[in-house]
């Protein structure tokens, strides 16, 4: 799937519809218009949902929209800000009960971090195609990471290692909960489920298969295979991994009780 860019509509004019500041555009002679921003963005995630963002388009969200194509830039200047705005909007689905990322214990609270946004990225799949390195910083964004921040804030880390860890969470996520499309599209673009794919291929893996040239993988393969009735299961693949993190993530924290100097310093004083 195409990738799509957040931060490349202009900065003031995102900034300034990301938080509703805005102005209004120009009133035109005739009956006001019940279009607003809400509406649009509303809009163009139902589409992304549905058909991915290759289906994503000012004229396409406009013809949803039953209106042109200029009475959609009359509130929303392009595609870039669009999808600013449509990224901001979908993380305030995120942590309507803020206390299962702020009470509790730490490994706790950054399990739920994890699984929110797992759930995130299955309900809008298109968001994993978005590159953020230049994030669209508007207020359900910036409450995401305050929250996500607050879950590994008290542990005797640093303020870059919180950063750090919190990066680290939901890199981990979406590098797994993008398994899960991939199975999906990979079916949709085939027309052959997984189960028939596998069974199609199995006559060939047994006649190129060498298990004493691959002796590892011919004993680790099949065992793998039958528990998880496919070559991967990004599900588990999560769980484990999120357990596995959470354990180092638990021998840090012990480090710091245990020897605070071992922390790292703090910026040098000016």
């Amino acid at each position: 799937m195409a990738t799509e860019f957040t931060g490349i509509g202009d900065p003031a004019r995102s900034m300034d519809l990301l938080w509703r500041t805005a102005p209004a555009s120009g009133r035109r002679p005739g009956p006001r218009s019940s279009l607003d921003v809400d509406r649009v963005v509303a809009a163009a995630v139902r589409l992304a949902d549905a058909e991915g963002l290759p289906a994503l388009s000012m004229r396409r969200v406009a013809a949803d929209l039953g209106v042109g194509a200029m009475t959609l830039y009359g509130h929303v200047p392009g595609k870039g800000e669009l999808v600013d705005l449509m990224l901001d909007s979908v993380l305030a689905e995120l942590y309507p009960d803020e206390t299962v990322v702020t009470g509790g214990d730490w490994r706790a609270r950054l399990e739920a971090v994890a699984r929110a946004n797992w759930d995130l990225f299955l309900r809008h799949p298109w968001a994993l195609h978005l590159a953020t390195g230049r994030p669209p910083l508007g207020p359900h964004l910036m409450r995401k990471y305050e929250l996500e921040l607050r879950a590994v804030d008290g542990l005797g880390l640093s303020e870059v290692e919180m950063d750090l860890l919190v990066t680290l969470v939901n890199d981990l996520v979406q590098g797994t909960v993008g398994g899960v499309h991939e199975k999906v599209v990979a079916e949709q673009v085939s027309g052959v489920s997984e189960d028939q794919w596998w069974t199609a291929m199995a006559p060939h893996v047994d006649r190129f298969f060498d298990a004493e040239r691959f002796p590892t993988a011919a004993r680790v393969g099949p065992v793998a295979g039958e528990e998880l009735q496919a070559a991967s299961d990004p599900e588990r693949s999560f769980a484990f991994g999120l357990a596995r993190l959470l354990d180092g993530v638990g021998v840090l924290v012990e480090q710091r009780a245990s020897d605070p100097s071992r922390a790292p310093a703090g910026p040098p004083a000016r």
